[in-house]
């Protein structure tokens, strides 16, 4: 099919899916971005031959990725993971790292060494997109284990991209340190910009626009995006670092400078890309989702319960051993469970290993699935294993969910765990 009509099949599949969450959630509640890519496996070649990538979608794809982990980016708030609780998610994630590597280059099946980079990189990562949702709805966010959680996979997801740059670019591992540096330091001089007070004119400017045709705070986001991913781009480093230090950049500058005004500015870009970039993202995912690899050979579909236990072991073990001691035993166990929920980084990962010829495509399509079963039962059995202790609703904080930050009517993100966007 051409491309304008594979944009439509694609941007049909996201509309049908919300309305599959929604239906399935009086009896199980579905993550919205398993139904995306179901959705694009059925519409794909390997099954009914509707859809099929090309250029356009190609690129529209990855905008959406990069505005994934830029708004993985956004969440991160560093006033509250420093200290103790993110030197042992940093501790935690370097021995992931370390196992996953192990791993990786043990399955590699004479693969050499660069198959198991990939696969051993793909098992460090941590779905904070999807888990953040889950916990905000919960009322679970600001407690003492939203926070522990929050800071496990701020670095679960900060620490692959940077492993990505090091030791899947093909340079040497002194060069692309030294790329990771320099890039560091623009960082930091963005973060300094961000931090500066802002002259009253710029928030008077974005309350005035807000809501007119201008949208200059809106397009001012799109700008420090689309700048971080050409600036990471022209260093010949993953576009998928921009995006997230652009996330990080982006909420200091519109919470410093104009904070009456970042909730509803940050509702706009979601609805871009909740809307629009993200599902089409993930539906074409689905699309590109080798399934006749997958079920043809009895090595690959063995491989997803082998990758499914591996999230669990590499990501999760390390978690367990080094979360802070106040967390009981349950409280351990959801957390294992939700930082090993992995999707969209494995997707990148997957990808650009097939690409270079260095993941056979079952592999990848076994890796993919593991994720997609993470996503759906990791989160699930956390929350249960979070309600059987007792806790949810803001336990250990005294707080109460902020304007904005509930799942009622008045919160800004409504039923994300099954009628919206769950990343």
């Amino acid at each position: 099919m051409d491309q304008p009509g594979t944009l439509v099949l694609i941007m049909a599949a996201a509309v049908l899916a919300p309305l599959l969450a929604y239906g399935f959630s009086r009896w199980l509640a579905v993550p919205l971005v398993i139904f995306e890519i179901l959705l694009g496996i059925l519409m794909g070649p390997d099954v009914l031959g509707w859809a099929s990538s090309g250029q356009v979608i190609d690129v529209l794809s990855q905008l959406g990725l990069a505005m994934l982990i830029f708004l993985a980016g956004y969440e991160v708030q560093f006033d509250r993971i420093k200290g103790d609780t993110l030197k042992r998610s940093v501790w935690a994630w370097t021995i992931t790292l370390v196992l996953g590597l192990g791993a990786g280059i043990l399955l590699s099946d004479g693969g050499g060494f660069d198959k198991g980079v990939y696969i051993g990189t793909a098992l460090t990562s941590t779905a904070l997109g999807a888990i953040l949702p889950v916990l905000r709805d919960a009322g679970d966010l600001k407690s003492r284990f939203g926070t522990v959680m929050m800071a496990m996979g701020s670095v679960g997801e900060f620490g692959p991209i940077i492993a990505m740059a090091l030791l899947l670019s093909g340079r040497a591992p002194a060069r692309s340190a030294a790329l990771l540096v320099a890039f560091g330091l623009l960082t930091a001089a963005a973060v300094f910009w961000a931090l500066r007070p802002k002259p009253p004119w710029f928030s008077r400017v974005i309350a005035k626009t807000l809501h007119s045709s201008a949208q200059f705070a809106v397009r001012l986001v799109m700008l420090m995006l689309v700048g971080m991913l050409a600036l990471a781009q022209a260093m010949g480093l993953d576009i998928l670092l921009g995006a997230f230090a652009a996330g990080l950049i982006t909420r200091l500058v519109l919470q410093g400078a104009a904070p009456e005004s970042s909730g509803t500015v940050l509702s706009k870009v979601e609805a871009l890309g909740f809307g629009f970039l993200v599902p089409l993202f993930f539906v074409v995912t689905g699309i590109g989702f080798d399934l006749e690899a997958l079920l043809g050979g009895g090595w690959a579909l063995l491989l997803v319960p082998v990758f499914l236990l591996l999230f669990l072991v590499v990501r999760g073990l390390p978690m367990w051993l080094l979360a802070p001691r106040d967390l009981g035993r349950r409280d351990r166990s959801a957390l294992v469970l939700f930082g090993s929920t992995a999707l969209p980084l494995v997707v990148a990962i997957t990808t650009m290993g097939v690409q270079d010829g260095k993941v056979e495509p079952g592999e990848a399509a076994a890796l993919v699935g593991a994720g997609m079963l993470s996503v759906l039962v990791f989160p699930l059995v956390g929350l249960r294993l979070r309600a059987g202790s007792g806790a949810g609703g803001g336990a250990g904080t005294g707080e109460e969910p902020g304007p904005g930050e509930g799942s009622g009517p008045g919160g800004r993100r409504p039923d994300r765990v099954t009628g919206s966007e769950s990343w």
